[in-house]
């Protein structure tokens, strides 16, 4: 588990112009900050909201400490509201989705959207709003949002994506949830339950070739797993009756 060290600013020193023209400039950036337990650190800039946002990046502790200042203050006073206000919104939406008001569950995600547009929860949860409201349009803007969004496969939110993949697959939709899936795979590819789901898309796409190599990757990671030991059988017979 990272350790949340706060908010630090990275100062960027800029010249323009030459000779007695030259002028100095500096721009500030803000970034939340967290450590890992052999001492990596975290860095993600904020965004206009206060809120953490966009491309992630990992430094050495030397590397951090000589390049960035602590901001004593800063995330008590702006990010931590602006997070939990984040929070807020988000679990109202999930909320909304969970009792089937899908109008107030789709604003609110709109209203997490606009404060931290690359969210991986809130896309995700505005993904299943408009694939149950039958938005075809709406989703494909959020599904390349989420299929080019490398966080949106890491362990935190693994189970969230599942869900939503799997949704994906029960709506038909197999071409996005195979890419969502084969996605998943380059990032977790020792998860013996992403490739029982990819088998599961094959399968009812009628690719039972497909399905049963999948299905096979899943027992060769994890023997023991019943249902897809019972579902392995499924298929074979199956392709035997074809």
């Amino acid at each position: 588990m990272n350790h949340v060290l706060g908010i630090y600013s990275y100062c960027a020193k800029s010249h323009t112009g030459v000779g007695t023209t030259m002028k100095r400039g500096e721009a500030q950036t803000y970034y939340y900050v967290t450590r890992t337990d052999v001492d990596e650190f975290i860095l993600q800039p904020l965004n206009q909201y206060d809120i953490p946002s966009g491309v992630i990046i990992k430094l050495s502790k030397k590397d951090f400490l000589t390049s960035y200042s602590p901001e004593p203050g800063y995330y008590e006073k702006k990010s931590f509201p602006a997070l939990k206000s984040l929070e807020a919104k988000i679990s109202k939406g999930e909320q909304f989705y969970e009792d089937g008001s899908l109008d107030e569950s789709e604003k609110e995600f709109a209203k997490a959207l606009i404060m931290d547009p690359e969210n991986t929860r809130a896309n995700l949860g505005m993904g299943s709003v408009l694939s149950a409201k039958g938005n075809r349009k709406k989703l494909e803007n959020i599904l390349e949002i989420l299929i080019n969004k490398d966080d949106t496969f890491m362990n935190e939110q693994r189970q969230q994506f599942n869900t939503f993949a799997i949704s994906l697959r029960k709506q038909s939709l197999y071409d996005h949830a195979l890419r969502f899936y084969t996605k998943a795979i380059e990032l977790n590819s020792d998860d013996e339950n992403l490739y029982f789901n990819l088998s599961r898309v094959h399968y009812d796409m009628g690719n039972n070739g497909m399905a049963l190599q999948h299905i096979e990757k899943a027992l060769e990671i994890q023997p023991d797993m019943e249902w897809a030991q019972k579902f392995k059988s499924y298929i074979e017979k199956r392709m035997q009756n074809a």
